[in-house]
């Protein structure tokens, strides 16, 4: 899969970009500031969505327009699909795919498959879990796109069940969200549980090949005891526990259990990653994360496009070297850099210069 054509209206700093992308590597360059990670953005904002950057749509339409629009052409070996995304303020977002009005814009997830990495990758190993969450929730659904449905619905009945836990309300109003709750919520802990058995020994081959001091280990932490990669008795757990639970809850307003609570611990050796490991030990790991999680989607068949923004500054050469080498082994690659001297002599292919809005080849 790649992208042949991108275009962007009233998106950020762009009023009309028509930019035409080619199959390898493709290397934006331009100073911090000029529109670079914008580019990436809107693609990444066709896989999941939504904005790595942003909690909502505002920031990223153009001052005084109501609406951004993002347009791709995506080919893959037997057909090409294009795909245009309306980003609303004060609206919903509607979906086109080859001209023909989607109902829903979550009927494009799937099309546009993409792996993001980034200086802010770092805050998967040292931020909090919801990081953590995000990242095995993205990959989940990069591999098989109606994961987002089961992660949405699951974030809505945890919303509202918390709604009626701060009300105080009676156990018969709980009882349909206390379902909801357990039944999605055990859908994903098995999905996580499962996506984490595939990509564990991936994750550890790479990371002892960048670093062989210590073994690097993923474990899964969990608000329940006893989980397991199967869906039904996880709800069952669910719902013990919501109901040994419920007074805590209706103390707090809050669900005390599920997957919303879970974390993955990222351990090297016998410590944790997040407190403990160094600047370089932590960029290990984030690099390892991302390019199992690259491996992975590969081994399933699919051809994800291969985005880094910004990253190889923040590198040494040996990682540089190692992500140059997946980088050019992607049927397409996407490149962000300030400083053309960060990129390693091995990486060539179309460049691009980004200044004030606008972008030429070079």
């Amino acid at each position: 899969m790649l992208i042949t054509n991108l275009n962007l209206t009233n998106y950020r700093s762009y009023t009309n970009l028509e930019l035409n992308l080619y199959p390898g590597i493709n290397i934006f360059v331009g100073k911090n500031g000029e529109g670079k990670t914008n580019i990436a953005e809107s693609i990444l904002y066709l896989t999941f969505l939504n904005s790595h950057r942003a909690s909502g749509n505002t920031p990223l339409v153009k001052l005084g327009q109501a609406s951004a629009y993002i347009r791709a052409k995506v080919k893959y070996p037997e057909r090409e699909i294009l795909v245009e995304l309306e980003i609303n303020i004060d609206k919903a977002n509607r979906a086109k795919i080859n001209q023909n009005p989607a109902r829903s814009q979550k009927e494009i997830f799937g099309i546009v498959q993409t792996i993001y990495f980034s200086p802010e990758d770092l805050d998967i190993v040292r931020g909090d879990p919801t990081e953590r969450r995000r990242f095995i929730d993205q990959l989940l659904t990069l591999r098989s796109p109606r994961v987002a449905a089961v992660v949405s619905d699951y974030e809505r009945a945890v919303k509202q069940r918390n709604s009626l836990l701060k009300t105080r309300a009676s156990k018969e109003a709980l009882a349909p969200w206390d379902k909801q709750v357990a039944d999605f919520g055990g859908q994903l802990i098995a999905l996580r549980l499962t996506g984490l058995t595939q990509l564990t020994p991936l994750f550890n081959s790479i990371y002892s090949e960048i670093s062989n001091i210590k073994p690097a280990e993923i474990i899964y932490k969990s608000s329940l005891e006893g989980i397991s990669e199967n869906a039904a008795e996880n709800s069952e757990k669910i719902m013990e526990k919501l109901i040994s639970t419920r007074g805590a809850e209706l103390e707090r307003g809050l669900t005390l259990t599920g997957p919303h609570r879970d974390d993955l611990l990222l351990m090297l050796g016998e410590l944790q990653v997040k407190g403990y490991a160094s600047h370089g030990e932590s960029w290990s790991i984030a690099l390892a994360l991302k390019l199992a999680t690259y491996n992975l989607l590969k081994s399933d068949g699919l051809s994800p496009i291969l985005i880094l923004d910004d990253v190889f500054s923040e590198l040494d050469e040996d990682r540089r070297e190692k992500l140059a080498a997946i980088a050019k082994s992607a049927e397409q690659t996407i490149i962000t850099v300030a400083v053309e001297a960060d990129l390693p002599k091995s990486l060539t292919g179309q460049r691009y210069l980004v200044k004030s809005g606008s972008v030429s080849q070079l």
